[in-house]
């Protein structure tokens, strides 16, 4: 059994958990936030067979996209004695991180 944990951008969660649960696929989502930009992400929660492990991964890789999109730099940690002058850059967002664990044990009540 794998458990696989993946952290997507918001705005990808309502069609993967759509279109995993299509696949017969159980999903917990989790609100998080990234760290880079500070915005809300979506941790979805999948376990599945071995065997099926290659259809997960397939739908999440189908479904979050990478975009690229201008956002303002995030002010320093420290502080500076000439001031802080914000400019924007261009970052890639969307996509998926994805991890996938091993479960020892798996129990439903």
């Amino acid at each position: 059994m794998k458990l696989v944990l993946a952290i997507i951008h918001d705005e990808d969660a309502q069609k993967l958990t759509t279109a995993l649960n299509r696949a017969n696929f159980r999903v917990t989502k989790l609100a998080s936030t990234g760290g880079f930009l500070r915005v809300g992400n979506t941790t979805v929660l999948v376990g599945c067979e071995e065997e099926k492990l290659d259809e997960v991964l397939t739908i999440i890789h189908e479904k979050c996209q990478t975009v690229k999109q201008m956002t303002i730099a995030n002010q320093p940690y420290t502080t500076t004695a000439e001031g802080y002058i914000p400019y924007p850059i261009e970052v890639t967002s969307g996509g998926a991180t994805v991890f996938v664990l091993d479960v020892a044990q798996f129990c439903k009540f």
